[in-house]
């Protein structure tokens, strides 16, 4: 049996930053790749705060997810990448809202840098069924 995989991505969202995919779907799982908090009307990176920065990406994603027919409700795994562990309580507070049922398995890690100079950076695998 071919697995055959779909590059997924929104026309409304922000564009990749590198050579890679916004998401790719493979059946009925969708990886996402790493987003920054990118507005996508202004094209400019929102790091007023951690809880807008968060907003921010969350949004994009879940209009990402979207596009395949997925909600934030069928994420499954994601991974969010700080550049501060001091920002962690503000991004789960704001994480928290855009996860009102039962939260997907996550890690958090701190790096030293993230594209663009963002603060924050996340990821997640989204799976129907």
């Amino acid at each position: 049996m071919k697995t055959t995989k779909k590059a997924v991505t929104n026309p409304s969202a922000p564009k990749p930053i590198g050579p890679y995919t916004p998401g790719i779907l493979v059946g009925d799982t969708l990886f996402v790749s790493g987003h920054v908090p990118i507005d996508p009307e202004t094209k400019s990176l929102v790091q007023e705060n951690m809880t807008q920065a968060t907003a921010q990406i969350l949004t994009n994603i879940n209009n990402l997810l979207k596009t395949e027919g997925f909600t934030l409700e069928n994420v499954v795994k994601s991974t969010i990448f700080l550049t501060d562990l001091n920002d962690f309580n503000e991004v789960n507070a704001c994480y928290a809202t855009f996860f009102q049922g039962i939260p997907p398995a996550r890690e958090t890690v701190e790096v030293s840098r993230l594209p663009l100079d963002a603060r924050i950076e996340i990821s997640c695998i989204a799976v129907k069924g």
